[in-house]
């Protein structure tokens, strides 16, 4: 059967270069990084060589970076010391947001009674960046804006520069959830003032498991797991060094290659737009998805002139098909809801059709879209 693999905003596949440097950590650095003989220096020298690597390249300092499980904990764990530590009133966010955001939001209403403020949103999903400003502005005490730089299920790009700006002029933090971002674009912490980012390497051809968080100098934050000094003192757990250096070496990979790998794929998706508006009348792509100014280059989150009937067992078809592609986020691919971020930006007459979301890497090529394009065709035809 043919094998198609159209999910990688979900995972991604691991480089083999990557693969290559952690087989060698594994096979030849095995120390204890907190260990003070030569084969814990060793470890640790990996660890703090990945560290100055990536806060370089983010125009960031080495002591701003700390290595995390990946996204999910980093997003609680500045949230939630943001609260607990820098004296945060109020987050302002947006329902759209993953929920790694969104839930420990509720929790820490819950646990500190906190004020959490939604933004209004425009018809595409993008935040209504002067609602943003009116809630900046009428709240009082400490504001925390968290705001995700790329949607993860519907590509929309936040004008990060702008919430930045307007954060720092009314005295907020701003967080975004950059977990889609990192590898895929530019940064620099410098010319955008954020105060807190989240990456997690298997974003970008890296290992699953490894992730780690921006937090800038002077923010007051404290420990949030406790036990050992690692990590500078902020994360506690001896660090996976192997899955350290894969972060590092994808991370570089990443850079190294993203102007090339960024038109290549940027070719792909629109390709595969043209290829569904042919031969699909009545598609419709959601969100800014279709919009190559406003979204990623990455994805597309693509609604499907199906009746609810034939819906219901469209992933099923694609996926005896060989076809990897996603309903929305992986993480809520288990659930019996329907897309939160999808609620929130279409009718009741289009949630009842189709979405699918298709993203895309340098690993693919044109003859999978067009065998995914045939399949598709032929499901909306039968």
């Amino acid at each position: 059967m043919k094998q198609v693999y159209f999910d990688s905003a979900a995972t991604t596949r691991v480089r083999d270069e990557v693969i290559t440097e952690m087989h060698k950590v594994l096979s030849e650095n095995y120390g204890n990084p907190s260990s003070t003989h030569a084969f814990g220096r060793s470890s640790k020298s990996i660890i703090e060589s990945a560290r100055k690597t990536i806060a370089k390249r983010l125009n960031a300092l080495p002591q701003e970076i700390i290595f995390t499980s990946g996204g999910t904990e980093a997003d609680n764990m500045i949230l939630r010391c943001a609260v607990r530590d820098a004296g945060v009133k109020t987050i302002i966010t947006s329902r759209i947001e993953h929920h790694a955001v969104l839930h420990t939001a509720e929790e820490l209403q819950q646990e500190y009674g906190i004020n959490v403020e939604y933004v209004e949103l425009q018809k595409c999903g993008t935040p209504d960046y002067d609602h943003l400003e009116r809630l900046l502005q009428a709240s009082e005490g400490l504001k925390l804006v968290s705001l995700m730089h790329v949607n993860n299920e519907i590509g929309n790009l936040l004008d990060v520069k702008k919430v930045a700006v307007m954060c720092k002029e009314n005295n907020a933090l701003f967080h975004s959830d950059t977990v889609q971002s990192i590898g895929h674009f530019e940064w620099d912490v410098q010319e955008v003032p954020i105060d807190f980012m989240t990456a997690a390497a298997h974003k970008f051809h890296g290992p699953k498991g490894i992730g780690f968080a921006y937090i800038r100098k002077n923010s007051h934050l404290k420990p949030l797991i406790f036990g050992g000094a690692q990590e500078r003192g902020f994360r506690a757990g001896t660090e996976p060094v192997h899955n350290i250096k894969g972060l590092e070496t994808a991370f570089v990979l990443a850079y190294d290659h993203l102007e090339t790998e960024r038109n290549y794929i940027l070719d792909l998706k629109n390709y595969f737009k043209s290829e569904v508006e042919k031969h699909i009348p009545g598609v419709d792509f959601n969100g800014n998805c279709g919009d190559d100014a406003n979204s990623t280059y990455t994805l597309l989150n693509v609604r499907l002139p199906l009746s609810a009937e034939k819906a219901m067992t469209l992933q099923f078809q694609l996926d005896l098909k060989g076809i990897a592609c996603s309903k929305g986020s992986a993480c809520q691919s288990g659930s019996s809801l329907g897309s939160h971020v999808l609620t929130q930006i279409l009718s009741e007459e289009d949630l009842k059709k189709p979405s699918i979301r298709f993203s895309f890497s340098s690993y693919n090529n044109k003859e999978e879209i067009d065998y995914i394009v045939e399949v598709l065709k032929e499901i909306v035809e039968a």
